[in-house]
């Protein structure tokens, strides 16, 4: 390589960010949606559906983590910390034949992100810059206090939402709610904060990753 050429870098992919933010738990439920019994008559095979859909939640995991690294250059530190915990609550899900712990996960990561970014704000230091600066290429320093601070109380609701989810509704209700609730809402509160971030200097080649951030279920 020439002096002075720098590596190509890799290559930016909406299609992809999204297959490995989001791919893991989808399969999750559509293996946990083939192999249900439905109702209340068959206990043992609905809880065997939902070691099958766990066993295919931390595969897929695992992969995600594995076509982020190869395909787009980098394991982010959330995309890291949440696989860890999916491998973690999805063990022990599978040992002691137990929902609850798979379903008490998002609630453990929400916690861990909300409270580490409000921390964050309160010492001066938007954590959120630390995590995804690739991601909002230009932002500024009020972008990321802005950005960390509304993410840090919206992961908190989601943490109190998914505890009041996982109490109300049945399993089946509760994973439907992280592909038909939980998501739509992250998108939508992502775009909420376009105009903020285009004001606070983001890039114009930075919106197109915005969307698929930041991803922990």
């Amino acid at each position: 390589m020439s002096e002075g050429v720098q590596p190509k870098p890799k290559p930016k992919s909406t299609w992809l960010n999204l297959a490995v933010d989001y791919g893991p738990v989808l399969l999750f439920f559509l293996v946990y949606r083939h192999y249900s019994p439905g109702g209340k008559a068959n206990a043992v095979a609905e809880v065997f559906s939902v070691i099958r859909g766990t066993i295919a939640f931390m595969v897929a995991a695992l992969v995600a983590l594995v076509v982020s690294r190869w395909k787009l250059g980098r394991i982010s530190p959330m995309l890291g910390v949440s696989t860890a915990l999916i491998v973690f609550f999805g063990a022990l899900t599978v040992f002691f034949h137990d929902e609850f712990y798979i379903q008490v996960k998002p609630t453990v990561i929400y916690l861990i992100f909300g409270l580490a970014l409000l921390i964050g704000i309160a010492l001066k230091r938007p954590l959120l810059k630390i995590l995804l600066e690739a991601a909002f290429e230009g932002l500024d320093d009020d972008g990321w206090r802005i950005l960390s601070r509304n993410w840090g109380w919206f992961f908190l609701f989601l943490a109190v939402l998914n505890e009041g989810f996982r109490h109300w509704l049945s399993f089946g209700g509760w994973l439907a709610s992280k592909i038909y609730v939980f998501l739509p809402l992250s998108f939508l509160f992502t775009f909420a904060h376009m105009p903020m971030l285009l004001r606070h200097g983001l890039a114009a080649s930075a919106e197109e990753e915005v969307v698929t951030h930041p991803p922990i279920e």
